[in-house]
């Protein structure tokens, strides 16, 4: 029964099928993430069960009110390659990356060599792709998100935000701490290598 209470503590949590072989249901919040040169973003944050790919084209499109310019590519999971993605895809010259729909191309000694670099690109893609599935687990196994113990609400997305949020300044901070080492290093180079010249000017004269 569409928006029936399963949790009297919490009446706004509803059973999500999954279809898992230790779970065929999960209950919680489900959050549609986008990562773009490693920061997360969080496009969507729904108590209700629905489908991810819908999300794709208004990810796509906000994606390009941020940047001004459409994405080279689009590494999402199969269920995102609906007709409708891909033929929005194709109109705005983005790679969405992914096996073909319908049956896949039998290999003959002409598309052998095309078959082969098809699937050295997927297996790239799929890399790619995985840093999503690495984002959730980071933010479950470090960040606490498999463990927000909050009742309200309003209280739970505040906390599965923020913890998104700290992993995002978490990067910043990294790239901070690696841009700081890589100028002090620059700088003792460069002082190394004032100290050799003017030893060596001293020999020199001497």
């Amino acid at each position: 029964m569409s928006g029936r209470i399963v949790s009297i503590a919490q009446p706004h949590v509803r059973a999500i099928a999954r279809g898992k072989a230790r779970a065929m249901y999960e209950f919680g919040a489900k959050v549609s993430l986008s990562v773009v040169e490693g920061f997360c973003r969080v496009d969507r944050l729904s108590w209700d069960p629905y489908n991810e790919s819908t999300d794709l084209q208004t990810q796509i499109e906000q994606y390009k009110t941020r940047t001004g310019h459409y994405p080279e590519s689009v590494h999402a999971d199969k269920i995102y390659r609906t007709r409708e993605n891909l033929k929005f895809c194709k109109e705005k010259r983005i790679r969405l990356t992914g096996p073909k729909l319908g049956r896949p191309y039998k290999e003959t000694e002409e598309n052998k060599k095309l078959l082969r670099q098809l699937r050295k690109q997927e297996r790239m893609d799929e890399g790619i792709r995985s840093e999503v599935e690495g984002k959730f687990g980071v933010a479950k196994r470090r960040h606490t998100l498999s463990l927000i113990k909050a009742k309200l609400r309003a209280t739970s997305e505040t906390s599965i935000m923020l913890v998104f949020f700290v992993m995002n300044l978490e990067r910043i901070l990294k790239e901070k701490l690696r841009l700081l080492f890589v100028y002090l290093f620059d700088l003792l180079v460069n002082i190394a290598n004032f100290m050799k010249s003017q030893l060596c000017s001293r020999v020199r004269c001497a």
